[in-house]
């Protein structure tokens, strides 16, 4: 088997075994939602197909795409946020996974078009400030996939906030990007509980710096191995 072959034979698995963490952590509902990963060394990425039940999806029907969203294998049309993820492929090089869903309490944070801020050490840790706010924009082209990357490329975090949308994370592959979805759900709804409560307490920005430095770079098995996030 080629090294290309074998790569989306493994990813397909993968893809297809991390769209039910989505499911497990109540991220999703019916089919929205999707998870993708890049294919290393080539231009290419493996997707959930469009439309399909998550009790439904097997590495087999997950979709292979270029990465300007055009099919390259399989028997289903891709998802439809694929023009945003290939986006995002091609510019940002680093990023190797891509997750996006439409779990309540971040969804409710982009409604607002607000981003979450950064007040518990966790957010530090995983997201290196607050949780920002993308630009509000429509389904079927780039402008989604711009509006992460324009984000993106300003911040720390592995996860934006899409206005009026929802949330789209990204991660050194799509295990991490999963693990940022989840995280910023957990973190969007305890800073809404805490808002009930009275306003949250701010953390100074040298502080920030110190627990984020500290959790990617020294926190854990991977010593100096730099990530954009992730408890574990």
């Amino acid at each position: 088997m080629s090294s290309r072959r074998a790569s989306i034979s493994r990813l397909r698995e993968e893809v297809a075994e991390l769209h039910s963490e989505l499911t497990r952590y109540g991220l999703v509902v019916w089919t929205a939602g999707n998870v993708s990963a890049r294919v290393p060394g080539h231009d290419l990425m493996v997707i959930k197909p469009s439309g399909v039940s998550y009790d439904e999806l097997t590495p087999d029907n997950m979709v292979v795409c270029d990465l300007d969203g055009n099919l390259v294998e399989g028997e289903h049309a891709p998802s439809s946020d694929t023009a945003a993820h290939a986006y995002v492929y091609r510019h940002l090089p680093e990023v190797g996974g891509v997750v996006h869903t439409h779990s309540t309490y971040a969804t409710a944070w982009a409604a607002r078009g607000e981003p979450i801020p950064c007040v518990l050490t966790m957010i530090a840790d995983e997201f290196g400030g607050e949780v920002p706010i993308g630009p509000f924009a429509l389904i079927g082209d780039d402008s989604i996939g711009q509006g992460i990357v324009d984000t993106l490329r300003s911040s720390r975090s592995p996860a934006v906030l899409m206005q009026n949308h929802g949330p789209f994370t990204v991660g050194k592959d799509a295990r991490a990007a999963v693990k940022a979805a989840v995280m910023v759900e957990d973190v969007a709804r305890t800073i809404h509980i805490s808002r009930q409560l009275g306003e949250p307490l701010p953390i100074a920005q040298e502080h920030i710096d110190s627990l984020f430095d500290r959790y990617q770079n020294v926190y854990g098995q991977h010593q100096g191995v730099p990530a954009r996030g992730g408890h574990a």
